[in-house]
């Protein structure tokens, strides 16, 4: 089930805010965890099982890090819980590519081996609630948090369904009292209403739009792809995974607000970037944390010699590219903003910061583009072939059935309001709004009445264009299925 479905818009998601508002609250995280499962359980029971195993074996490994935490059994019981999480991870994830891998291997060599396809499901979500899982053994251990006693609360914090299968990756810290006391007021549940609605309209209006130009770019033969239609879909490729992931966040900010929870924010325009670096502490903000505090650090940072620096760059931008997804193209992904990181730390972010601040941002946006090449390209050859037709004028008359389909009158709208909505243009407008309805009581009194007729205008109106476009197409692209 995903967010952006009417089964979960129209049947899940309004049962379980009724039964949450009505039942006890000592009973709540008991509802929200058993609605989690049945979430989850959705997309299939076996990928269920795994989640629950991964429950009890991260639940009993922090009990026994805490039983222990003043002699070495703690750090014994550590390492087994990381080994435990990175080994489910490893195989659901990465055994069919290390099979055929080591099939290649075999092919290339003397030996005459082939070891036949695993054929292994990768369970939706892995990657995120193992991340979660691996912060809270590492902060109890560190002393950073509390070893959570409540069964039922952890598991929770490990399975609740708005950040389960596409994030944020939430902190147990950051929420750990928020499982034992949160607000479940009017205003919360308004705002979450109101986050929601806005990651609504990013997937469904605007990322769902721009999926279609870019699959059809990518899924076009490399003889058949002209230079113009292999820029729109790149370009196109780029606002589609911003406002598919940036608004799959927002509907779990906003989800975990009506719940009474408070999710941190995951991005922050990040293609208002004027360097890699600025991208990445604006891009899926969680996820750079998370290696931050769990791998950049402990490997040393910044603190040793600059070569340490660098090697310690690549190694977190290997493992974040690996995490994406069970392909050498994801790790090429992950190495080329690596590379970036390190030649602006070398000196070009001196050079740089000279520069006049359009070329700063189109040196930025062009870096990062050409990394989504190789983040969507299915493997190498199609990734070069790609590049080859961006780069290598060529005008293919087949394509021109392309333009005729996506360049229209509603594409052009959705760009408009994409281009716009990639920068802070909202937020400022909205700002000065309040800063003048706060200087003048008219303004303010005005604002007090105009502002929620608005919101709700906006509210039912997302909902009624969402609900047509769901109803009326079958394009609704869950991406998250790679990660």
């Amino acid at each position: 089930m995903v967010f952006s479905s009417l089964t979960f818009l129209y049947f899940f998601l309004p049962i379980v805010l009724l039964v949450n508002f009505l039942i006890r609250r000592e009973f709540k995280n008991l509802i929200l965890l058993l609605a989690s499962i049945v979430f989850y359980a959705w997309g299939g029971v076996s990928y269920t099982l795994i989640l629950i195993i991964s429950i009890l074996i991260n639940y009993f490994t922090g009990r026994l890090i805490d039983a222990y935490r003043n002699n070495n059994r703690s750090r014994i019981f550590l390492t087994v819980g990381i080994i435990i999480n990175l080994g489910f991870l490893g195989v659901f994830k990465y055994g069919n590519f290390v099979v055929e891998n080591l099939n290649l291997l075999f092919q290339s060599t003397s030996l005459k081996l082939s070891i036949p396809d695993p054929g292994i499901l990768l369970p939706i979500g892995i990657s995120f609630y193992t991340f979660q899982a691996l912060s809270y053994l590492i902060d109890v251990y560190k002393g950073r948090t509390p070893v959570q006693k409540k069964f039922v609360d952890l598991a929770l914090y490990i399975s609740l369904f708005p950040q389960l299968i596409a994030g944020p990756i939430v902190r147990y810290n950051d929420i750990a009292g928020q499982l034992v006391a949160r607000k479940n007021n009017l205003s919360s549940f308004s705002s979450g209403v109101e986050r929601f609605v806005l990651g609504l309209a990013k997937k469904v209006l605007i990322a769902n739009q721009f999926a279609l130009l870019a699959d059809t770019a990518f899924n076009t033969a490399p003889g058949e792809l002209s230079t113009f239609v292999a820029w729109a879909g790149i370009i196109a490729y780029s606002f589609q995974i911003y406002f598919d992931f940036s608004g799959y966040s927002d509907m779990a900010i906003g989800l975990g607000r009506m719940f009474g929870f408070q999710f941190l924010e995951n991005f922050n325009f990040p293609y208002i970037a004027r360097s890699i670096r600025e991208f990445w502490r604006r891009w899926h903000i969680s996820l750079s944390n998370w290696f931050r505090d769990y791998l950049y650090i402990p490997l040393g940072g910044n603190r040793k010699s600059n070569k340490r620096t660098y090697i310690n760059l690549f190694i977190v931008f290997f493992v974040t590219g690996i995490w994406h997804g069970a392909s050498w193209s994801f790790v090429a992904w992950g190495l080329l903003h690596g590379l970036f990181m390190v030649i602006e730390k070398l000196g070009f972010d001196k050079l740089l910061n000279k520069l006049w601040k359009p070329i700063q941002h189109i040196y930025t946006l062009f870096i990062v583009m050409m990394a989504w090449v190789l983040f969507r390209a299915d493997d190498f050859t199609h990734a070069w072939n790609y590049f080859k037709s961006m780069f290598t004028y060529t005008d293919v008359y087949v394509n021109i059935d392309i333009l005729h389909i996506f360049l229209n009158r509603e594409v052009y709208i959705v760009l408009v309001i994409a281009i716009i909505s990639s920068t802070r243009l909202w937020v400022v407008l909205f700002d000065y709004i309040k800063e003048i309805s706060a200087k003048y009581k008219r303004f303010k009194l005005l604002a007090g009445i105009v502002w929620p007729v608005f919101v709700l205008s906006f509210v039912v109106a997302v909902m009624i264009l969402a609900t047509n476009y769901l109803v009326a197409n079958s394009y609704n692209p869950f991406i998250y299925f790679r990660f």
